[in-house]
Parts: structure tokens; sequence; C-alpha cells
């Protein structure tokens, strides 16, 4: 296996030539055409490091199919009590942020650096990514954002400051995609969270034939609505 050190062209090598942890560049930068071809690629950026980026396939890779969800019972009664109001692309740069701040277990500090941050803004101005958002009494509780290409949404990052918040805003993102006909849902990494409301790990190889299916439909960019 090789770790690839990207050229200043957007150009990345074939994602089944991963390391085992998933590792497949180093380099480059965040700009919109590069990370568009990463997604289009089955890779994506982790982090960063003393200015490098870290590039990933992981194999197996974690996937929601919309028609798999699963939601309890317990879950579908607070969505249906209208306990919080839902709102896609009205707040991305709130949500990314909150997103960053996000105490994680297990995490020492956040991925999403300012570097990462300014990049993902200027994906959603072009209409690329998008932000599900979920508020209680007119303030944000809670929310996800992530990039949208052909009939995939490739989830980035949710937070929440109210219990249930980022649930909510999750399931209102399988109903849009469920009603705009996406393949699925990448949630990229295993945690039992996801795998508990029917995400399944698929293997990079079936990841990547099911990512060049969906990109065959036209993307739409631009806000999104609820």
């Amino acid at each position: 296996m090789t770790v690839y050190l990207l050229p200043e062209e957007p150009f990345f090598p074939p994602a089944d030539e991963a390391e085992p942890d998933g590792l497949i560049a180093v380099g480059g930068d965040l700009s919109v055409g590069r990370l568009i071809q990463a997604y289009a690629h089955g890779i994506f950026p982790w982090f960063a490091n003393e200015d490098e980026f870290y590039w990933y396939s992981p194999d197996p890779r974690l996937v929601m199919f919309p028609e798999k969800f699963k939601i309890s019972d317990s879950l579908r009664r607070i969505v249906k009590s209208d306990l919080f109001e839902v709102r896609f692309d009205t707040n991305f740069g709130k949500v990314i942020r909150a997103c960053s701040a996000a105490n994680r277990p297990g995490q020492d500090g956040s991925w999403i650096s300012t570097e990462f941050i300014q990049a993902y803004t200027e994906l959603h101005l072009h209409g690329y990514a998008h932000s599900v958002e979920t508020y209680f009494k007119g303030k944000l509780a809670g929310g996800l954002y992530g990039v949208s290409l052909g009939a995939a949404f490739f989830g980035e990052s949710m937070f929440f400051l109210k219990s249930n918040a980022s649930k909510v805003a999750f399931c209102s993102l399988v109903d849009y995609c469920k009603l705009h006909n996406f393949r699925f849902i990448d949630c990229q990494v295993e945690t039992s969270h996801l795998v508990s409301l029917g995400a399944k790990p698929v293997p990079r190889k079936d990841y990547l034939e099911i990512l060049d299916v969906a990109l065959k439909k036209p993307t739409v960019k631009g806000p999104w609505k609820a």
C-alpha cells in the first residue's frame, strides 16, 4: 500500500489503494474543486496536521440506506410532537462551528479546524454543502452538515445542545433523502449510535460501486427546503 503526496492539481489516486486504516493521501488543499473530486472518488479529508491535510477512504464504510432507517417509538413521538422546528440551510456557519466546538468522548479537540470551516462554508456557498438544523423555542438546539453530490449525501458531523435535537435533524435528513430519491447517506466510520438507526458497514469495493451509480444523477445545487 502507498500513501500519495497530492500534487497541486485536484487529482486523487484510486481509493482501493488506501492503507489498512483508510489513509490514501496527504497534502493538497481544501478548495471546492478538490473536495468535490475527493467525494466523487470515495475519499474525504479527516484532519490537518501542520498545514498538511490527510485524506481517507475507510474499508468498510458505514452507509445508511434511507429505506433501511430504523426509528424508535420514543424518537418517533418526539418528531411528531413538533418539539423542535426543523430548518435546512438557514444557518450553515453556526452549525459547522457548533460541530467544531462539540465535546466528543475519547477525542482531544476537534478535527474541524478553521481551515475546514472556511472550506465547507465555501462549498455551501457554491451549493454543495448543506445543513439540517433543529430549533427549540427559536434557538438553535442541534444539527448536522454534509456534502451532496448526485444522489448521495456525505455526512460530516453533528451536534446537539438539547437531548434528541441532532437525532431529529438526522430523521429529517433521511426523510429529505427519501423524498428526493437519494441512494444513500455516507456515515463514513462506524458508531454504535448510527448502527442502531440502521446504518451498516459496506466493503469499500461495494461502496465505490453504489457511489458510481449515485453520481450518474445530476447534482442539484443550492439551498434545500424543509
